[in-house]
């Protein structure tokens, strides 16, 4: 058994919350350029050229992408073979979060009531922590901010197992269409089936987690993301909602297993800015 000193959690986490909002990944502007470049609006063209600018300049002067630092998504791996000591693991990662968004300047959004006094907890906690057990001896740490106007474009839906696959891929593409230029398009978009009512949401925000340029392990997965990533860029919404044929990046879905009577159906969107940034303590 693997003893991992629970402070060492502080810094590493502080570090990611900075870095995943200062710098674009390298997949994020590879498919900006992509589709920059097969893009026939020149409206769009421009617009995708000033997202390349923004994300080039928010690096160089160590800065935010965008305003909107998001919420502090975190999602664990940790392993079976790892005994956690010497403190408490999710204040570790919120004491993490809390000196990451006070050193690296960036927005406060969380509210600690979320209906009758909405008042400001004024360093971005509590963190959104989700933990899950793996194999081995090893903690993965990945930190996904995310903002508001994206995730205020996501939606649970629970279909009939009658719908199958095309009312599926309609809900989607359904879900973008209503969505027109609130999320900052273009967006990536996240899609969870299966599971539960709770478990396809967050199936639908890990898909996001998935590089831009990795198609999807599963052959018949990978040929619905591609129809359905077609048919969103078809919609004329446009890089912020001005026009073109750059709605979204990407599409990406994760599946799991239901019960023989359900088919839950969420769809979970990013931004332009589609921060996450991760870590392995050993």
């Amino acid at each position: 058994m693997k003893e991992i000193i629970v402070s060492r959690i502080i810094p590493v986490v502080r570090k990611l919350c900075i870095d995943a909002n200062y710098y674009a990944g390298s997949d994020v502007v590879e498919k900006i350029k992509f589709f920059m470049d097969k893009e026939e609006s020149p409206t769009a063209r421009d617009i995708l050229a000033l997202m390349l600018e923004n994300h080039k300049m928010a690096a160089e002067e160590q800065m935010p992408m965008c305003q909107d630092t998001g919420v502090a998504v975190v999602f664990v791996e940790l392993g079976q073979d790892v005994q956690l000591v010497g403190g408490d693991f999710s204040e570790a990662i919120n004491e993490g979060v809390r000196q990451g968004y006070q050193d690296g300047y960036l927005r406060k959004s969380m509210v600690d009531d979320p209906v009758i006094e909405r008042k400001n907890t004024k360093d971005n906690t509590p963190a959104l922590i989700y933990t899950e057990i793996v194999p081995g001896d090893s903690l993965k740490i990945t930190i996904a901010p995310k903002g508001g106007g994206a995730e205020n474009m996501s939606e649970v839906r629970m279909m009939k197992a009658a719908d199958g696959i095309e009312g599926v891929k309609d809900f989607v593409i359904d879900r973008i269409k209503r969505s027109g230029g609130n999320p900052c398009p273009p967006v990536v978009v996240g899609v969870g089936i299966g599971g539960s009512f709770e478990q396809c949401a967050l199936l639908a925000k890990k898909a996001l987690l998935r590089p831009l340029t990795e198609k999807n392990s599963d052959p018949k997965w990978a040929a619905v993301e591609d129809e359905i990533l077609e048919r969103i860029n078809k919609l004329g919404i446009g890089p912020q909602g001005l026009g073109g044929r750059t709605t979204a990046l990407a599409v990406q879905i994760l599946s799991k297993p239901c019960h023989i009577a359900s088919m839950p159906v969420a769809v979970n969107v990013n931004c332009h800015a589609h921060r996450h940034e991760s870590a392995v303590i050993e």
